[in-house]
């Protein structure tokens, strides 16, 4: 019935395109925010084809359409999404311009949504579809959303404060930053449109977002430190109001297009990775001098203050506590046979939500049982529920949002009774090893994450084996759980962030991983904090990571006789430190679960 609903919607749209003159159209799972996690009213991916993914593209023409995913989603995008209708398609090594020029045809018109692509984006496929004899045509209005009936209304939620004690520093003083940097550059504006970016900016957050915790929104900051924030009426309480002071008008969200095209004459700053071609647009038929250049909050909000680092320490110890708790139920639970992906995901809500802290989860929880722990963005729903069968491997990657803080984290543990297989143990071993050495590793000042993803990979190599994922992305402040400019990751075909020097203040996760397609998977995630290292001896500035999150790694799946001396060490080590942190929170079985998992090797 579900594949006879989407085949319905891909015909629907179908219609809806040759009404407007258009051969095909291109949908990406975005806002007009570029956001990752984005509001129910703008899944019109998830809506059309099924696939509950947090990134895809899909290209749909008059008689055949493609879905292209990463290598995160290879496995998921087949179970969500019908074959008979989209192709799959991988990337980096599929390319979706170059589908479409394959396939549209000569003198085909392929639509995109101005507000969901960026304007190099519809520059470099605009030219190899015009190469091909076709054309990329903006169009106005979503034709998905012509079709989505039941579609939702973007969010209501008013906007709230985020304390200054734990965000460290003033909106006042983040602005008058910007407004250095602007003046700095003789620019007169900066169009701030990513979500994240003006809560940190304006020190306020929201409820926009599942998992996030924003406000539909945007910013222009100016040189003289003012802004006007473009939200939608009746989303500011009063006690917002007053927390922003004159220096920031408050504005209609809908006057955004219209404030634009007011900046006539005017430098203003556009990230061209961050804004959608239609503000680009604007500014520029408004007569605007559109200069491409990163958002000037994108830095200073992924260096977290001496406050932020310190709310982040708390929030770990006490998600920590209530990961472990989950734990210690699981071992017991598990191996009866009652637990399912679902019932275990939602019984680790419930500890969390215990803490009395817990404003949402950081993402969907991805509860992966047997062969679900291979899909690494594997989210489960009621027609994908599998029962975790004792004698098997189960991941869990989850997080929380606190008001001092973003959590995330992956355990891999071993559902008992019996043993994990040899190969289980060497794999999950390995992976240990690769995310040990990140861990301990020391670098120059001017490292960037691709210069430190080997280290965490080198173990799997030397046995042929890879993870078609990231090792590291950032990690906001009571903000968004996947956080630019910084990762860690191989550089190739121009990622994101894989060049980015590393701060001492930013946060990443440190997450290798194995997944066996149809059997087991397997990641070991901890968040780290980039600090300063005093090296004797040593030449030049230094930086290490300190490890934040606190939560026995599971000792079953281990094989100690592929751990150096140093590997065991930095386990006992990781591990007297979880005790100390953790000790104090727990009681009764749950810490004797604890002081056991805790042993030295």
């Amino acid at each position: 019935m579900l594949m006879q609903t989407h085949e319905a919607r891909l015909d629907a749209l179908r219609q809806e395109l040759a009404r407007r003159g258009l051969d095909g159209f291109v949908i990406p799972i975005s806002d007009e925010h570029l956001s990752e996690y984005v509001g129910a009213y703008a899944q019109r991916l998830a809506w059309l084809t099924g696939f509950g993914g947090s990134a895809g593209t899909v290209a749909v023409l008059k008689h055949k359409a493609a879905i292209f995913v990463d290598g995160r989603y290879t496995l998921q995008v087949r179970e969500q999404v019908d074959g008979r209708l989209y192709e799959y398609k991988s990337v980096p090594r599929d390319s979706l311009a170059e589908w479409l020029a394959e396939n549209a045809g000569e003198g085909t018109r392929i639509g995109f949504d101005p507000w969901l692509h960026t304007a190099g984006w519809a520059v470099a496929v605009g030219r190899v579809l015009e190469a091909a004899g076709a054309e990329l045509v903006p169009v106005k209005g979503n034709p998905v959303d012509a079709v989505w009936d039941d579609q939702p209304e973007p969010s209501a939620a008013p906007a709230f404060v985020h304390d200054e004690a734990l965000a460290g520093r003033s909106s006042a003083d983040k602005r008058a930053e910007v407004a250095e940097w602007l003046k700095a550059r003789q620019l007169d504006a900066a169009v701030i449109s990513a979500l994240d970016s003006v809560a940190w900016l304006l020190n306020i957050r929201g409820a926009d977002v599942d998992r996030t915790p924003v406000a539909l929104s945007y910013v222009i900051a100016h040189a003289d430190g003012t802004a006007d924030w473009f939200i939608a009426p009746g989303k500011v309480p009063a006690e917002v109001a007053a927390h922003l002071g004159n220096a920031v008008r408050v504005r209609p969200r809908e006057g955004f297009i219209h404030t634009l095209g007011d900046l006539s004459g005017k430098r203003v700053a556009v990230d061209p990775d961050r804004s959608v071609a239609a503000i680009v647009t604007a500014l520029e038929t408004a007569g605007a001098e559109a200069v491409r250049m990163t958002d000037p909050v994108v830095l200073p909000k992924a260096i977290k203050n001496q406050a932020e680092r310190a709310g982040q320490r708390a929030a770990q110890a006490r998600d920590g506590a209530a990961v472990a708790r989950f734990l210690h139920w699981l071992s017991i639970e598990g191996p009866k046979g009652g637990v399912d992906e679902l019932s275990a995901a939602a019984r680790l809500h419930a500890f969390r939500e215990d803490t009395g802290a817990l404003r949402d989860l950081s993402f969907d929880t991805i509860s992966g049982a047997g062969p679900h722990a291979a899909i690494p963005h594997y989210r489960v729903d009621e027609a994908s529920n599998l029962a975790i069968a004792p004698g098997s491997i189960y991941l869990v990657d989850s997080g929380g949002q606190y008001a001092d803080g973003t959590t995330d984290i992956t355990r891999t543990v071993w559902v008992g009774p019996g043993d994990p297989s040899a190969e289980q143990r060497d794999r999950f071993t390995r992976v240990l090893k690769g995310h040990i050495c990140l861990a301990l590793q020391t670098f120059p000042v001017g490292t960037s994450g691709s210069q430190l993803d080997t280290l965490a990979r080198q173990f799997l190599w030397q046995a042929g084996l890879d993870y078609a994922h990231g090792t590291g992305h950032g990690v906001g402040a009571f903000l968004a759980v996947h956080e630019g400019p910084q990762r860690i990751a191989k550089a190739r075909g121009g990622q994101a962030g894989t060049e980015q020097e590393l701060f001492a203040g930013m946060i990443l996760s440190n997450e290798p991983g194995y997944y066996k397609a149809g059997e087991y998977g397997i990641r070991i995630e901890n968040l780290v904090l980039v600090e300063r290292r005093e090296i004797p001896g040593a030449e030049g500035e230094w930086l290490g990571f300190e490890t934040v999150t606190l939560v026995p790694i599971d000792k079953a799946l281990v094989d100690r006789s592929l751990l150096s001396a140093a590997e065991i060490d930095w386990w006992n080590a990781y591990h007297a430190r979880v005790h100390q942190v953790l000790a104090p929170q727990l009681e009764g079985a749950a810490l004797a679960w604890l002081e056991e998992a805790c042993r030295p090797l």
